[in-house]
């Protein structure tokens, strides 16, 4: 039996705060009918399915890429570079990775791009939502300490509410100064 792992990244579009990664593994008792795209998932949803992996001990490695290093390389080599410390946090090397989208993570074992990914292969799913919970969790966390630029309601994304504050306050210090706020 083929050992594969699904990776995925959460936190491309929003102007603040980091990119986070999974990859993990899945084992063949996984009950695979809880995963979706994590897009398609409500927020309860998302976290039964993470706690559901962490209970069942599952390989889950989880990577960061911070907003200084998203303005300095760039936000796609920065997902890049989240989804190989993805990884190596994993702790195990699987026979085959399956990235979603078009670019891999320069990591030692196989891997190839699969566009949708994260709707289609229940370990880039699974990847897909614990990459996106832990992302908003930090973002939620990190809202105590700038409680006024609203993080835990809209997680760095660019709504009107997060854009009209950067401009009345200025930057927080997890703005990512290399994205457009207006």
């Amino acid at each position: 039996m083929k050992i594969i792992c699904g990776i995925d990244e959460a936190g491309r579009g929003p102007i603040a705060g980091p990119v986070s990664a999974a990859a993990v593994v899945l084992p063949l008792d996984f009950p695979r009918d809880i995963l979706k795209d994590s897009k398609k998932m409500n927020p309860s949803a998302r976290e039964e399915a993470f706690s559901r992996m962490l209970s069942m001990k599952i390989p889950v490695g989880i990577g960061w890429s911070w907003p200084e290093e998203i303005d300095r390389i760039n936000i796609h080599r920065a997902s890049l570079l989240a989804m190989s410390r993805a990884f190596e946090a994993m702790g195990c090397l699987p026979d085959e990775v399956i990235v979603d989208g078009l670019h891999v993570p320069e990591i030692q074992v196989p891997a190839r791009p699969m566009i949708k990914a994260d709707a289609t292969v229940p370990e880039v799913m699974a990847a897909s939502i614990a990459a996106k919970v832990v992302r908003d969790r930090w973002m939620i966390r990190y809202s105590w300490f700038e409680p006024e630029y609203g993080y835990e309601r809209h997680k760095g994304y660019p709504t009107r509410a997060h854009r009209e504050v950067c401009l009345r306050l200025g930057p927080s210090p997890i703005q990512r100064l290399s994205f457009r706020v207006r």
